[in-house]
């Protein structure tokens, strides 16, 4: 169990001998979402602003022109926590049949809508340029440790597998842009929920082959390893800036309770080998 200060696990819940699958949390945990959102924004923005071809209308214009796009990108990203904690596979009206899973994509579509009518930002972008937009999420910049150290967890003999709320079509696309390494491509899609409902995890560890106890999940979010945590998940923290929504109290009472079995700070690790990287270091003494 990791200590206080997360430097030392309990080695017969983490070797890696006993350990067949990595499961990773993307959005935040692999991928700095924040900064590639908002700076996605901002030049979409800019260039629409700039363009002589475009004639908008004085009060989008004025509007456009003093968004706060970390803001209205921190927004999006709630919208996609509330949507996501929130979501129910209810019955259609003939209470026969399944509404149709919506999927992340669709989700960050149609907030993006409502957002952009929030700040009254009617008729900045065509419906077409609305919807490249949506996908930026497939795009996303990684942590600088990110493919290297996932290279090295893969090394190790562990494979690697997402375990994430975005849509297959999305992980496929951002693996292929960010060149992250994972063997294994699974989303709550494949199981028409939502983390942290329980058939999510329980759900892959049975796709795989595994018992809930030969995969561990990794996450910069206390509240997703929680829930794996309860279903017999091993779980690894590893630290993001701005990304953990715990307070800090609840943070110190998880880390100094030790119910992770690994803890990477954002200070562990030596130099530039932080993150991912120092995991998979741990993971091979």
């Amino acid at each position: 169990m990791a200590t206080a200060d997360g430097t030392s696990v309990d080695r017969r819940r983490m070797d890696r001998d006993q350990t067949a699958q990595i499961m990773l949390v993307v959005f935040g945990t692999v991928v700095d979402w924040r900064l590639t959102v908002t700076e996605s924004l901002k030049t979409r923005a800019a260039s629409t602003l700039s363009s002589p071809a475009l004639s908008l209308p004085s009060a989008t214009r004025l509007q456009a022109s003093t968004v706060d796009w970390a803001a209205f990108a921190q927004k999006w990203r709630e919208s996609y926590g509330k949507f996501t904690q929130t979501y129910e596979a209810s019955k259609s009206s003939s209470g026969n049949d399944k509404v149709p899973f919506k999927t992340v994509d669709q989700h960050h579509h149609d907030s993006l809508i409502i957002l952009l009518d929030e700040y009254q930002l009617h008729g900045l972008w065509s419906a077409d340029e609305i919807k490249e937009i949506s996908l930026i999420w497939h795009f996303l910049i990684p942590w600088p440790d990110s493919p290297s150290g996932l290279e090295m967890i893969n090394k190790l003999g562990i494979q690697t597998c997402t375990l994430s709320n975005g849509n297959v079509s999305l992980l496929t696309d951002m693996a292929a842009f960010a060149h992250l390494p994972w063997t294994h491509i699974l989303s709550s899609e494949h199981f028409g929920a939502y983390k942290p409902a329980p058939e999510v995890y329980n759900g892959a560890a049975k796709r795989l082959g595994l018992e809930p106890g030969e995969c561990a999940m990794i996450a910069a979010h206390l509240g997703d390893l929680e829930a794996a945590r309860k279903c017999g998940l091993k779980t690894i923290y590893v630290e993001r800036e701005n990304e953990e929504p715990w307070s800090k109290e609840d943070v110190e009472r998880a880390k100094t309770e030790g119910w992770t079995d690994l803890w990477v700070g954002l200070e562990d690790g030596d130099g530039d080998r932080k993150g991912f990287l120092e995991i998979a270091r741990r993971l091979a003494e």
